[in-house]
């Protein structure tokens, strides 16, 4: 079930869910409870406390709140110079950056370096990125979009990315569906979404798969439109962690002199790896969703899991439309998606697998 308020997805019991639509109906609540006495054969009082409690539960999941804005925020005036600028070239697209520091370009830039126009060339967009009073703005086509502090640093690279998909696609926040922490595979016309737990070997399959036939779609960010419910294409580069340079060397041997990053805030060391996906089409249908996952320990398997168990893994790690007509779109098109658990220590044999999970072979 979806609460509009907070934007709140819970997996509920059936008879859970019966009796909070009965709540939200407002049908008469002795009604409901002589429903549930006759339903489960449970004695009036336990009826009684089990309508209480839904009943509370729903208060809490629609009770709204007037949201506090800072209007001072976007008053707050960009610097007049910035350390860095850096020109995007991006389909028929100029994306102009400005970045205040090395700071604000270590957040950004190197996902999307080899976009980079070897040139000063003109923008069709502007986006500016700095620090005030230990946060970091953003500002596009000198609109204020937000403000974060640095625990919240990842909450701006995503929101970087969405005003980026934006532009790219000119479709407003309101027409997308959803952004998944996944990595998107294409192949056949349609694409597959790979999620699993940082260090799980999500970006390294990735890396394999693409050097094995298929098409780096997106890594980490995927967008999917609310209209078509199609993945479309983000550019950004796939994240190499320094452990997996020894499994990808063979196939990428610019790895080798690749510069590597340590990216302090998570302290991680990555090179960057560009996607070649110039020839895939921009969107392609859903096919499914695989979590994923490295285990040296483990044996081989791929099992079907319940799209109850893929939702529950899904939604804490994704940034979903707050638009009731959005959420009902996906709850829809989220219980038509096949869903595995793929679990290998074998590389050769993962990519076997996923082959036959792209040709329906399973």
């Amino acid at each position: 079930m979806w609460f509009e308020p907070e934007n709140q997805y819970v997996v509920i019991e059936k008879i859970t869910g019966i009796v909070l639509e009965q709540v939200h109906e407002k049908i008469p609540i002795q009604s409901i409870i002589k429903y549930l006495v006759k339903e489960l054969d449970i004695p009036l009082e336990k009826a009684k406390t089990f309508v209480s409690d839904v009943q509370d539960f729903y208060r809490k999941s629609t009770q709204t709140y007037p949201k506090q804005v800072d209007l001072s925020e976007k008053k707050i005036k960009p610097p007049n110079t910035f350390e860095h600028i850096k020109y995007y070239h991006i389909d028929d697209l100029v994306v102009k950056v400005e970045y205040a520091s090395n700071i604000e370009l270590e957040l950004v830039h190197l996902k999307f370096a080899h976009l980079e126009a070897t040139k000063e060339t003109k923008e069709t967009h502007t986006f500016r990125v700095f620090r005030h009073s230990k946060k970091i703005y953003l500002l596009v086509n000198n609109d204020f979009i937000g403000s974060w502090t640095a625990k919240d640093v990842h909450y701006f690279q995503g929101k970087f990315s969405m005003e980026l998909v934006q532009v790219l696609y000119q479709k407003k926040e309101t027409e997308w569906l959803g952004v998944f922490h996944a990595s998107a595979v294409g192949k056949n016309g349609k694409c597959m979404l790979f999620l699993g737990d940082s260090g799980n070997g999500k970006s390294t399959s990735l890396a394999l798969l693409q050097a094995h036939g298929f098409e780096c779609i997106a890594d980490d960010f995927v967008p999917v439109d609310a209209h078509s419910q199609e993945v479309y294409k983000f550019p950004a580069a796939i994240s190499i962690k320094r452990n997996s340079i020894p499994v990808l060397l063979p196939y990428y041997p610019i790895l080798e002199i690749s510069e590597e990053f340590h990216l302090k805030q998570l302290d991680k060391h990555v090179r960057y790896l560009p996607p070649v996906n110039e020839l895939s089409p921009n969107k392609m249908p859903c096919d499914g969703f695989v979590f994923i996952k490295y285990d040296a320990k483990a044996p081989f398997s791929c099992t079907q899991i319940s799209s109850v168990r893929a939702f529950e893994k899904i939604v804490p790690d994704s940034w979903l439309s707050p638009i009731a007509a959005n959420a009902a779109t996906f709850l829809n098109w989220f219980s038509k998606q096949r869903c595995y658990e793929l679990i290998y220590n074998d590389n050769s044999e993962m990519i076997s697998e996923v082959h036959k999970l792209y040709s329906d072979e399973l």
